[in-house]
């Protein structure tokens, strides 16, 4: 599938992207004047902080780089209407796995600079998942770079006083949700807006653990197979029954669970700082954080892989983001770059969140655990600093760290990662979800959800 022209120019692309620092057509100098950065990212802090490895790479090697912010909902259409341009970036970093494929279906990757990027670093420092799931076949199509894990959160206080088991199974997740959904508190609260991308991850770490597929090795659409309507039966159950009123996205679900009102939400590791009242743009509410900003996090167990009835084994969802160089970029300029951030620069480049950045390069070829050794000890936090270690057990972190070599991903081993990128930008699984999560049928949700996947991998034909 070729990516069609849009009307939408450059100069239009810059008036609407946010925290753009510098975003100018191009005059056909690039590759004399340095590159241009694309970082997926806009939160200001983070921004301003990889601007000072940006600095300090440029101070070093005496390449100039122009770094352009990018909200990550903004991305997909400046890649369209750059791309028609004929204006791309020379390097994107903090992409996901879906862009990663939708980049290389395009033909947007210059797979050769990639793959000498990984050769010059060692791919034997890397994790060997994260470069099976940011490949395709022996062709790498991105540098793997870290990861974050989604995870179920869940009151431990309330678990131990209710005598409940720790909520790792439809089972389990079902008892505890159902016990604790009284007065003032949600028994679940997790993701149901329609079109968010947010709501298919949850779900689909919902999916998975039922061994319910996107795709099965045949190519075939699986969503409205037994196992995937189970998966739809348990969520429209645990959201229409035990959670909170009205579709529920990213923000919502975070304040319901830190304003002490939910026994369990579903949300990222980058929550790990937020939780123990280290951000003071979101910081708990619960009546007991006022005296103890850490009280939540103090009360707070992990599951990092759910298990549902139709499956042999539990699965776990997550992320690995990347950088890649893209075709027609300035090579040279573009691989010194990459190489730097995945190495002299890497641990202040992970240090910017340390909860949503566990390294999946462990180290050098010199110092092979250099890099996972130092995260451990990173402080976390933006307007407080400090260890996650000072607020979560071992085996919470341990969890954490142990994300990138155990994450199960749709269509990917399938050999179908172009369609999990063709999805993001109809979500169709989102909106089954919602609508179950309003009362409707699950298998005629999931029917419905089969179809259009069916529609969009025609179209890719």
């Amino acid at each position: 599938m070729k990516i069609k022209p849009t009307t939408l120019t450059l100069t239009a692309v810059c008036a609407v992207a946010l925290g753009l620092t510098g975003c100018t057509a191009s005059d056909g100098d690039s590759a004399e004047s340095g590159i241009t950065f694309w970082l997926q990212e806009d939160l200001p802090d983070r921004v301003a902080a990889t601007e000072a490895i940006v600095a300090a790479f440029s101070e070093e090697t005496g390449i100039d780089v122009e770094v352009v912010s990018v909200a990550e909902d903004q991305f997909s259409q400046l890649i369209i209407s750059s791309a028609a341009a004929g204006d791309l970036p020379d390097v994107i970093g903090g992409i996901s796995l879906p862009q990663v494929r939708t980049l290389s279906a395009n033909e947007l990757v210059d797979t050769d600079a990639v793959g000498t990027v990984i050769d010059n670093l060692d791919a034997a420092t890397f994790s060997e998942r994260a470069v099976e799931l940011t490949s395709d076949g022996d062709v790498h199509l991105a540098v793997p770079s870290e990861s974050w894990t989604q995870m179920l959160f869940y009151r431990t206080d309330l678990f131990e006083a209710a005598g409940l088991p720790v909520p790792d199974s439809y089972e389990s997740i079902l008892e505890a949700a159902e016990t604790l959904n009284t007065g003032g508190m949600a028994g679940f609260v997790g993701a149901t807006a329609p079109g968010d991308a947010f709501t298919e991850q949850t779900f689909e770490q919902i999916a998975l653990g039922n061994d319910c597929q996107l795709v099965g090795d045949d190519g075939d659409v699986e969503l409205d197979t037994e196992e995937c309507v189970a998966a739809f039966e348990f969520y429209s159950d645990l959201t229409s029954n035990y959670s909170v009123p009205g579709a529920q996205d990213v923000n919502t679900t975070r304040a319901t669970y830190f304003a002490g009102n939910a026994a369990m939400f579903i949300w990222s590791s980058f929550v790990l700082d937020e939780l123990a009242g280290l951000r003071d743009d979101a910081k708990p509410s619960c009546a007991e954080c006022a005296s103890d900003p850490a009280f939540l996090a103090n009360n707070t167990g992990v599951v990092t892989a759910i298990a549902g009835p139709n499956s042999d084994e539990p699965a776990q969802f997550g992320e690995i983001t990347s950088w890649t160089i893209t075709d027609g970029a300035n090579t040279e300029d573009a691989q010194a770059f990459v190489e730097y951030m995945m190495g002299a620069g890497y641990e202040d480049w992970i240090a910017i969140a340390p909860e949503g950045k566990v390294p999946v390069r462990t180290g050098t070829s010199e110092d092979p655990t250099a890099f996972s050794e130092a995260w451990a000890t990173l402080p976390a936090g933006v307007d407080v600093k400090a260890p996650l270690s000072d607020f979560y057990a071992p085996e919470v972190l341990e969890a954490v760290a142990a994300g990138p070599e155990d994450l199960a991903r749709w269509g990917i081993t399938q050999g179908q990662g172009t369609l999990l990128g063709a999805l993001q930008g109809e979500l169709p699984v989102s909106i089954a979800v919602n609508d179950v999560s309003q009362g409707g049928d699950p298998a005629a949700a999931a029917a419905k959800a089969a179809e259009a996947v069916r529609s969009i991998a025609d179209s890719l034909q």
